[in-house]
């Protein structure tokens, strides 16, 4: 059984979704600790003892989007298992997480802060990047065990995360689509498999 949640904790929570909320409907810029501390039902100086600046409560925000974005996918590389297969559950984490209404939320609130902050906007593309090492380490691991073609790590997880986030992640936030239901999702699924696989996987006949 989970343990219940601490008063402090339950106020740092009610503090951040709070935030959450405030920075989605009126941005970052014109968002107070005074209007986060009244919808969270706190008090201001209760806002600044978990929080010191604005700044760093968008920090936490942006640390939980990436913790959600991670989920529970298991990133470990298998030899004795199709990559097809690893890959495909690799693949379904994350868009699981990306189908996620709340995750789609935080990311459109670091979205929408960070067209006006080169800053924040650097920020959010370095967390990223760590955030997508586990799979990097995937691809290097089939590589060394020879049934993968030699390309940089970073390369081809970016390609293979960007196919997913054009259908999934991309048009939710820019255009407000709806996330994507089940049977698109696997087609998108697989169809990133057939152009990842087919174009680095050595020996494919092996695998299918």
């Amino acid at each position: 059984m989970t343990a219940p949640l601490r008063l402090t904790d339950r106020k740092r929570e009610a503090i951040v979704q709070a935030a959450i909320a405030e920075f989605r409907a009126n941005g970052f810029d014109v968002t107070s600790m005074d209007k986060i501390a009244a919808t969270a039902e706190v008090s201001k100086r209760t806002v600044y003892n978990h929080f010191p600046s604005k700044e760093e409560l968008f920090a936490e925000i942006l640390h939980q989007l990436w913790a959600r974005a991670v989920g529970q996918a298991d990133t470990a590389y298998y030899p004795d298992r199709p990559l097809r297969d690893q890959l495909r559950a690799l693949l379904k984490t994350k868009m699981q997480t990306m189908s996620d209404e709340s995750f789609l939320d935080l990311a459109r609130v670091v979205t929408a802060a960070t067209i006006h902050s080169p800053e924040r906007a650097q920020n959010m593309v370095k967390r990223m990047s760590e955030l997508e090492k586990p799979f990097n380490g995937w691809i290097t691991a089939a590589q060394a065990d020879g049934r993968l073609k030699t390309v940089e790590p970073d390369f081809a997880a970016h390609q293979v995360y960007g196919l997913l986030k054009s259908f999934a992640f991309w048009p939710q936030i820019t255009k407000g689509s709806p996330p994507l239901p089940s049977a698109m999702q696997s087609r998108v699924i697989e169809s990133t498999l057939d152009l990842f696989l087919g174009w680095y996987e050595i020996t494919p006949s092996a695998d299918r």
